[in-house]
């Protein structure tokens, strides 16, 4: 079996996640092209699409991309833009997903969250990640004053990123595991 250098391997993995993001901005592209104005009087549904859509390109980003890039000597950063071989973390691919769509804001929200702009801004979002935390539903939608609004669980998908929040010193819990309700995708429609 050909050996392959740790630059090929960095290279395969770029190519990696070129593809996943492609595949990503594609299916927001294709979500776009449906927002007819048809579409556009059930809010929910489409709002259901964006998170489904972000939720499964972060979770192949975790399975799949960031496992075969740390077999090949990177390692995920919160700095990862200024450190060689770095990958960024998944909430930054989350966020970085959401830069590319600007008619609507993705992001997270947690229930510990590290930093403060990942906390719930209104007392409707608190009380629908709470929903969320009770573990009934998956994915809810909800109108928020006069911005439309829906949610997706979010978990632990590996030990790597319970690990990860145990181990940040902003981190006020150290005891998180994979399969943890950590908060939730967020998507904010604007206007």
């Amino acid at each position: 079996m050909k050996r392959c250098s740790i630059g090929d391997r960095i290279s395969k993995v770029g190519i990696v996640i070129a593809v996943i993001m492609v595949l990503a901005m594609g299916s927001w592209t294709v979500g776009q092209a449906v927002m007819t104005k048809d579409f556009q009087a059930d809010k929910a549904t489409f709002t259901k699409y964006l998170l489904a859509t972000a939720r499964a390109a972060r979770t192949v980003y975790v399975k799949a991309v960031m496992r075969k890039a740390k077999e090949a000597g990177m390692r995920p950063s919160e700095a990862w833009v200024k450190e060689d071989h770095a990958l960024m973390l998944p909430a930054q691919f989350i966020k970085a997903l959401g830069k590319e769509i600007p008619e609507y804001e993705l992001g997270l929200i947690g229930t510990d969250p590290l930093y403060e702009a990942n906390a719930p801004r209104t007392q409707k979002e608190r009380e629908m990640l709470a929903r969320l935390a009770s573990g009934k539903e998956k994915m809810v939608t909800f109108q928020d004053g006069m911005q439309f609004k829906g949610m997706a669980a979010d978990f632990a998908i590996t030990q790597g990123c319970a690990d990860c929040h145990n181990r940040h010193p902003r981190s006020r819990r150290h005891d998180w595991k994979k399969g943890d309700f950590m908060g939730a995708i967020i998507v904010r429609m604007r206007g």
